[in-house]
């Protein structure tokens, strides 16, 4: 379970930042942004945050809720930034993401005077001091936090992209290369929202 050892091992104030959406096929990568100004929160959050993957649709949806809340009230900060699919395919989705990141940081209103990041690879040219850490939305509240809000928000933007482009099950599958995804490829074709430079899309353009 998380907890705030990461944050307490520098001075200042340490965001937590995570992505969502690296591996699907389709729509942007999404970023969150989280800095516990405070902690007494909501006991909600310390008790459930955790690796976004962990928990259930209701339980991310209801922690989404109370970061919001709990943000109002000061609390805490929080961001969240987006790297569409054409940027993805420009600068390639290692860098799409650090750019959500930074995004996310942006909307977040803060300066932070140390990041953690969850992954083993630290964004270059990112304007603070950040610090990698592995598994980090299982370690640190500020990064399962990131979690939560970046996967909720990319959830419900595949939701709305269903609506537009329905037939591919992106609001089952988040874009993800599932059965109804392929067959609604060799249905409808490639959307403009696709990631023309992913192997399987690139096989479909052919």
């Amino acid at each position: 379970m998380p907890d705030f050892v990461l944050e307490d091992e520098f001075n200042g104030m340490v965001a937590g930042v995570d992505e969502a959406g690296r591996g699907p096929w389709v729509g942007p990568v999404v970023a969150g942004c989280a800095l516990f100004l405070r902690r007494d929160v909501n006991p909600f959050l310390l008790e459930n945050l955790n690796d976004s993957k962990k928990l259930s649709k209701k339980k991310r949806e209801q922690l989404f809720a109370v970061l919001q809340e709990e943000a109002e009230r000061g609390y805490i900060k929080i961001g969240i930034g987006q790297a569409s699919a054409q940027e993805i395919d420009d600068i390639n989705i290692l860098n799409a993401s650090f750019l959500a990141m930074k995004r996310a940081l942006e909307a977040a209103q803060i300066k932070p005077d140390m990041v953690l990041v969850d992954g083993n690879r630290e964004p270059k040219n990112f304007g603070y001091p950040t610090k990698a850490v592995i598994k980090g939305d299982a370690k640190s509240y500020s990064i399962a936090a990131a979690s939560i809000l970046a996967k909720v928000y990319r959830d419900k933007l595949m939701e709305e992209m269903a609506l537009q482009y329905p037939g591919y099950g992106f609001e089952k599958n988040a874009g993800y290369g599932t059965k109804a995804h392929i067959e609604g490829l060799k249905k409808f074709g490639v959307t403009p929202e696709h990631r023309r430079s992913y192997a399987p899309i690139k096989e479909f353009l052919k």
